[in-house]
């Protein structure tokens, strides 16, 4: 353990070491009722339908399908029930054009050709059929061609039989090719964690395969199944949401090499939005994890699937390290999967992160109050602009152009965007552009004006000599008296 402490950090706690649960139980809230899963931790779904009335014929249609889908136990009985069927069939039909023809009593007339030789009784009849289905043939039982009755029925017996072998082999071969063992060694983490992982708010878990062999295009998907009513009253008992694990960066298609950690980022498009510590609690959900891909040996697809309910997704826990570097490959420690340690984690949803973040920045507040006034202004224009349309004729003529509220809102957006511009400018020019009956062609005078006060003080400071070859201060100096006057006004 302090080992594990100097790897990990003083702040991170191991709560749980392995899967037969060594260490420190997880802190849950209080046990709640069992309740029912839709997908169980196999990978099993349980729905059962009912009342399907005259649909049933539908199974009938398919039952290749249908006998594929069956139990094993279901499978080899209807194996064994089909063949013992045909073959007494088959059998009492041999020795049923035996005894018309009278062959079961003349069997031992060497004169008499009978339709198939040396057949006496039905367990005689029962074990030409076999020898002419299973294609022995010893020599001692035979169809003659005095029999036409015989050889119609071998036909048909050949053709029965190759279609009865054809359906339940197939049926049997299918049946044991299925990947479904497969996905049995496809693991997926007995819990599901929510913590911090490049700076947001994550759902995790984690999958791993034990075989050597890969899985092809090994693709993972994510639904949230929860209860929910619609705003005009629906009730949807399993609503389907769909869980983003990487489908639009790709990280969705997975290489299962080692165990790998699935990673939901919890944000504002996620269902996860406002979900929190506390709520987790009184919420009731299900994750169903589907993940399929193509078996490397057989070139089948492969789906395997488990669930997580809201008591086996853990708050605040990070997954522990499974891989280990040797010399020459990377271990995994299997006995590690399903691990999972404590780590400090906000207890807040996004949305409740986000709202704190809000009122504690200084900076978003006024901007709001300024685009609100501004949306006021705009909407008071509108206003005076559907009044004057509303004037008659004559009165907008009095008020004067009839363009009065437009040309207003220019001037008003012209004017705010003057004041935001002013907010970048030093205290001295505000206060000379806040002089009413300013231009910008004044503002930018005085500007001029205030970069040529230093040029004209470093020329005072010159000596008599260059003062004189510069012009001697300012250009104003050497000005008749009118000129000058002329020019003071102009600035004033």
């Amino acid at each position: 353990m302090s080992a594990l402490r100097r790897k990990l950090g003083d702040d991170y706690q191991v709560v749980s070491t392995s899967a037969s649960g060594a260490g420190l139980p997880p802190p849950r809230a209080a046990p709640r009722g069992k309740r029912q899963r839709f997908v169980d931790k196999n990978g099993r779904c349980n729905v059962q339908h009912g009342n399907l009335g005259g649909e049933t014929s539908r199974y009938l249609s398919d039952l290749f399908t249908t006998l594929v889908d069956l139990k094993w136990r279901w499978n080899l009985f209807i194996f064994i029930l089909t063949y013992t069927v045909a073959w007494l069939f088959m059998a009492s039909m041999w020795w049923v054009i035996a005894y018309m023809r009278g062959d079961l009593n003349k069997a031992h007339d060497d004169s008499y050709t009978p339709c198939v030789a040396n057949v006496y009784n039905f367990p005689s009849a029962f074990l030409f059929f076999i020898e002419t289905e299973a294609t022995i043939g010893y020599g001692y039982r035979y169809i003659t061609d005095k029999c036409p009755e015989g050889i119609i029925l071998f036909l048909f017996q050949s053709i029965l039989g190759s279609i009865v072998d054809a359906f339940l082999i197939g049926c049997m071969f299918i049946k044991m090719s299925q990947p479904k063992k497969r996905a049995e060694t496809l693991m997926f983490s007995e819990h599901a964690a929510i913590s911090m992982r490049d700076g947001k708010l994550t759902l995790m878990f984690r999958v791993g395969n034990l075989r050597n062999s890969h899985m092809v295009s090994a693709q993972i998907r994510c639904k949230l199944l929860k209860s929910r009513q619609t705003p005009e009253g629906e009730f949807l008992p399993l609503d389907q949401l769909e869980l983003d694990v990487g489908f639009s960066t790709g990280a969705d298609q997975l290489f299962l090499v080692s165990p790998l950690t699935i990673c939901h980022v919890i944000d504002s498009k996620s269902p996860f939005y406002d979900l929190s510590q506390r709520s987790m609690q009184t919420e009731q959900f299900e994750i169903v994890v589907i993940l399929e891909g193509i078996v490397e040996t057989t070139g089948m697809t492969c789906q395997a699937r488990t669930s997580y309910t809201e008591d086996e997704v853990l708050w605040g826990h990070r997954f522990f390290p499974v891989i280990s570097l040797e010399e020459g490959f990377f271990k995994v420690d299997y006995s590690q999967f399903h691990a999972t340690f404590e780590v400090p984690t906000p207890p807040y949803s996004v949305k409740e992160q986000e709202e704190m973040l809000l009122m504690s920045s200084p900076l978003i507040a006024p901007a709001v109050g300024n685009s609100k006034e501004r949306n006021s202004s705009v909407e008071c224009l509108d206003g005076l602009d559907e009044v004057g349309t509303k004037l008659p004729s004559k009165l907008q003529k009095i008020t004067g152009r009839e363009d009065f509220p437009k040309k207003l809102l220019r001037m008003s957006s012209t004017t705010s965007e003057k004041a935001y511009s002013m907010g970048d400018l030093p205290m001295k020019l505000q206060r000379i552009s806040s002089v009413p009956g300013n231009s910008e062609e004044k503002l930018g005078s005085k500007t001029t004006k205030m970069m040529s006060d230093p040029m004209s003080q470093s020329v005072a400071e010159l000596p008599p000599k260059l003062q004189k070859l510069s012009g001697g201060g300012r250009m104003e100096g050497n000005l008749p008296p009118k000129l000058r006057k002329m020019n003071s006004d102009r600035f004033t």
